[in-house]
């Protein structure tokens, strides 16, 4: 199984929504968990897992069974192996069992690590990192994941789910 993360922060809480799937072309979830953790650390420059690994952990510990690979929208690594990213992060806080993907929609300038792919008609890029699994490999799957336009059905699904919570602020 595995599992798409997005988190969208209002000024008080996190709003986490995951989506489980089987195969990288499904078009819809098998099922989709909510959770809120309140009082999320704020922002900081240059160490954004801070704010948002708990988020994700908190969502992971309320699943059943944990998935077997996870994708999160945000990177891995950085400018390189050794600048580890929130995906680098959450691999280490699940005692480095359970790959995770990670899927930027921008551009982190320094970065060495991402492997840029284009969908659809699109001509801006996703920049997809990876670790506890071979980049190259994921970077296939996700450019051949369901949807024809740059960002895949799943992915947009999950934001869509997470908008839609801090829009009406709850679950």
């Amino acid at each position: 199984m595995i599992l798409c993360l997005d988190v969208q922060y209002s000024e008080e809480k996190a709003f986490i929504a995951g989506g489980l799937f089987e195969k990288w072309t499904d078009a819809n979830f098998l099922s989709l968990a909510k959770t809120i953790y309140e009082e999320p650390q704020a922002y900081e420059s240059g160490k954004f897992y801070k704010r948002e690994l708990p988020c994700l952990l908190k969502l992971i510990g309320e699943l059943e069974t944990l998935p077997s690979l996870i994708v999160i929208d945000g990177y891995c690594f950085l400018s390189s192996k050794e600048d580890k990213g929130l995906g680098s992060y959450l691999f280490d806080a699940l005692d480095q069992k359970t790959p995770i993907v990670g899927v930027a929609k921008n551009s982190f300038k320094r970065s060495k690590a991402a492997i840029e792919i284009y969908r659809g008609q699109s001509e801006k890029p996703l920049f997809v990192t990876a670790v506890g699994i071979e980049t190259n490999q994921v970077a296939e799957k996700v450019k051949n994941m369901h949807g024809e336009y740059r960002i895949p059905t799943l992915l947009k699904l999950v934001d869509s789910a997470v908008r839609e919570m801090a829009k009406d602020d709850e679950i």
